[in-house]
């Protein structure tokens, strides 16, 4: 049974770093949630939303910012799964003639395509950009690394995402965002602009107990890449279809592709990378995946995670930006949620093993490596002795004495049961001979 917000095992300690946040951060007001399973299993909000005193609470919209990527991500993998769009499309597929014609949407969607960060001065004027300045923007943009050389993050990239998106449709990306998403995933605190009751984003005065409001600023033809507002409601919901979506809006193994890392940001420590429009950060001993985001006056962070056994993810919203840290105290909740109430393995149970399974079961070996052939979950396995679980590979049959690697290493790859009469003689995995005792290169190709 999943925990109420009230009775969570973990809820004390969360409200505790929620309170210990907003005061180091000297927020106006920060509200966060842990959702596990598809359901909020904690909520808490700190301060006040706006300087009439607004409670802070979780109906309230506050800006996401660049979570708002994460919306653009999905809404192209969609379009990909219906072969409206190919992820390998170099960029004169959808703008013709461009200057930047062999970028492709993989690379804009992992900041791997080198294209300069924002669309001319916007973020000192503040003006509006509409369609026809975002299209000549492009135009004049530089490609200040090449592609695939490094991560350079890129919100005319999203912006551009955003275009590819209306025109792979004949829409437009905010019908499609609202079409695909929105209303399929009952986000009804979602929007462009604001609607009551919102926040007010400040910018807090360094040296003061003050603050100023900042402006509302539109993003214009560059939505995609930053506009959205949202309550700590939805945006937890948003968290939860990230870690385990409706297979109605987005495929589950379209989820695990855009959880694949493209372009790692610090190759050095290996802590953050960008898969497929998601930021993938290393927190201690798990990997979550969502985004941050930053408007003029607000932070924001969402993260998911899932393995086996979970599907969970936290969020958190601030109105400042100064010093704040919601990316950091959203994965600070989602681990402590998932450490404080672990979720337990199924019981095990004894299950029938078929007879075509039996003769293949027990040590085989390669490359003077033993390996173990299992049925384990109802599935042909293979794992290294002693090796990591997660390296396991589990085969389904296509064919008589025929297995397709459907997960774990070699993914993909072929099995075949070579015999000799009606023994079995040797498996042939991805190229090499399995044996059951040790062998070296020659002796193996001697037989």
């Amino acid at each position: 049974m999943t925990a109420s917000p009230e009775t969570a095992p973990y809820a004390k300690d969360l409200e505790t770093r929620l309170a210990e946040a907003q005061v180091a951060w000297k927020a106006p007001s920060v509200v966060a949630a842990v959702v596990r399973d598809g359901q909020v299993t904690w909520q808490g909000a700190v301060g006040a939303a706006d300087s009439a005193g607004l409670a802070a609470g979780p109906d309230v919209q506050y800006r996401i910012g660049s979570i708002t990527k994460t919306f653009t991500a999905v809404l192209v993998h969609q379009l990909r799964d219906e072969g409206l769009l190919d992820l390998d499309d170099p960029l004169d597929r959808w703008l013709p003639d461009s200057r930047h014609a062999s970028v492709t949407l993989r690379r804009m969607l992992a900041h791997g395509s080198g294209l300069q960060r924002e669309l001319g001065d916007m973020w000192a004027t503040l003006e509006v950009p509409d369609r026809d300045d975002l299209l000549a923007g492009f135009e004049a943009a530089e490609q200040v690394l090449p592609t695939r050389t490094g991560h350079h993050y890129s919100n005319l990239a999203f912006a551009i995402l955003g275009e590819v998106v209306g025109r792979a449709t004949s829409s437009t990306w905010a019908e499609q965002l609202e079409h695909r998403l929105l209303q399929p995933l009952g986000m009804t605190r979602t929007s462009l602009q604001p609607t009551a009751p919102r926040a007010v984003g400040y910018l807090v005065e360094p040296y003061a107990d003050a603050v100023r409001p900042e402006p509302d600023s539109d993003l214009g033809s560059t939505a995609p890449a930053g506009q959205l507002w949202c309550s700590v409601t939805d945006l937890a919901r948003w968290a939860a279809f990230l870690a385990d979506p409706d297979p109605d809006v987005l495929s589950p193994d379209t989820l695990e592709a855009m959880r694949q890392p493209v372009v790692v940001f610090d190759p050095a420590t290996w802590n953050l990378a960008w898969g497929g429009g998601l930021m993938l950060w290393r927190r201690d001993k798990r990997v979550h995946h969502g985004h941050g985001g930053a408007m003029p006056g607000f932070l924001a962070g969402c993260y998911s995670f899932r393995d086996d056994l979970e599907r969970a993810g936290a969020v958190v919203l601030t109105n400042t930006l100064r010093t704040a840290d919601p990316e950091g105290l959203a994965g600070q909740l989602l681990n402590a949620a998932l450490d404080a109430d672990p979720r337990r393995k199924p019981v095990w149970t004894a299950a029938d093993v078929p007879a075509f399974a039996r003769e293949l079961l027990g040590p085989w070996w390669s490359e003077g490596q033993e390996f173990l052939v299992e049925w384990r979950d109802g599935a042909l396995t293979m794992t290294v002795r002693g090796g990591a679980e997660w390296r396991r590979t589990c085969f389904e049959a296509i064919g008589d004495d025929e297995y397709r690697a459907i997960r774990g290493r070699e993914a993909g790859e072929r099995l075949r049961v070579v015999r000799s009469g009606t023994a079995v003689a040797r498996l042939m995995f991805s190229g090499y001979a399995f044996t059951r005792e040790p062998l070296s290169f020659s002796e193996v190709a001697a037989r």
